[in-house]
């Protein structure tokens, strides 16, 4: 996965997926893609609060742009990040703000098949994001 990929891209592939089994393995491939983070940035403040798995995010800013990067113990969850990132990452704190993910999240088909745990999890890493953000825009 690139960063360079769009909802719609990411829309595109996974509509080309049959089954939730096919879906699943995409997901998979799409956390296997991501650059693991490093040991000093897996710390307390990277932490992200309410997730089963250990799942960490990096916000980088550049001007008035921000960027994430994750990494969690779970491959999974590296491609629930994965996705994330598509959706939020290189925008403004404005616009993330702006962004509901949840006509890319139902079009894309996941939610439904993630355990309780897991759709905690990824709202957590939402919310988090979306704190960032409100930081960044001094919301």
């Amino acid at each position: 996965m690139t960063q360079a990929m769009t909802a719609d891209q990411l829309v595109d592939d996974f509509s080309f997926l049959d089954s939730w089994e096919d879906r699943y393995s995409y997901l998979l491939e799409l956390g296997r893609a991501l650059a693991p983070l490093t040991e000093d940035e897996r710390n307390p403040a990277t932490h992200v609060k309410g997730c089963v798995s250990q799942v960490w995010l990096v916000v980088e800013k550049d001007a008035d742009r921000l960027s994430f990067r994750g990494d969690s113990d779970s491959l999974i969850v590296r491609g629930l990040i994965a996705i994330l990132l598509v959706l939020f990452s290189g925008k403004t704190g404005k616009e993330i703000l702006a962004t509901d993910p949840a006509p890319v999240l139902e079009k894309l088909d996941l939610l439904q098949h993630l355990t309780p745990q897991r759709a905690n999890g990824f709202a957590a890493m939402i919310g988090r994001i979306k704190a960032e953000a409100a930081s960044a825009s001094g919301s």
